[in-house]
């Protein structure tokens, strides 16, 4: 495999690490992770064990993707964004003793081909971020993020959609339910709450 890694990172001998991949300062990428090619993890990022990573993702720095979170090709997780995994997150049982790894069930967090979640954005799980999906700055992800939405605030709601380049759609007038990107041009048709692209 030809990647990259610095120094102080810390990739373990496990971890698939695909071509043209960087791993920056400080990053931690865990047991069993896949990564594909042409990734970048950014400094202090983490990728906890048997995380699967598509390719040309890019995480940002101090981005935490705990296991076992999927992420599809073309993925950015922006500066400190969190991907959680347990649902009643304790540090102790009822009885006081320090939880292990066997005390409870990690859930996924799935993010879809070509979506954003911005700086500092959190993903509860389990939970599924759709196809292009933009998720703002700063949201928290409670729910399922339909394909090509854009999503802010705490919980995060839908406020928009948006196509592949990342930029807010604009409605066509005379076309109810009709949606076009400013700046591709590209043609999106909204039904029922989801959005597809016109073909």
């Amino acid at each position: 495999m030809n990647f990259r890694m610095q120094p102080t990172s810390q990739v373990d001998e496990t971890a698939t690490i695909g071509d043209g991949t960087t791993v920056w300062d400080l990053a931690q990428v865990r047991e069993d992770a896949r990564l594909g090619s042409g990734c970048i993890v950014g400094r202090g990022a983490y990728v906890g064990p048997g995380v699967r990573i598509g390719d040309n993702v890019k995480l940002q720095n101090y981005a935490l993707v705990y296991e076992p979170a999927v992420l599809g090709d073309g993925v950015f997780v922006g500066p400190a964004a969190v991907l959680t995994n347990d649902c009643f997150p304790r540090s102790v049982d009822p009885t006081g003793r320090l939880k292990r790894g066997g005390d409870w069930q990690a859930v996924a967090v799935e993010v879809a081909e070509g979506a954003s979640l911005g700086a500092r954005s959190v993903c509860v799980a389990p939970v599924r971020v759709g196809r292009w999906a933009l998720v703002a700055a700063g949201a928290v992800v409670t729910e399922d993020v339909p394909d090509f939405a854009l999503v802010a605030g705490v919980p995060a709601r839908r406020i928009g959609w948006v196509g592949r380049a990342g930029v807010r759609l604009v409605g066509r007038d005379g076309e109810p339910g009709g949606w076009q990107c400013p700046e591709s041009g590209a043609l999106y048709d909204e039904k029922d709450g989801h959005l597809v692209e016109r073909a």
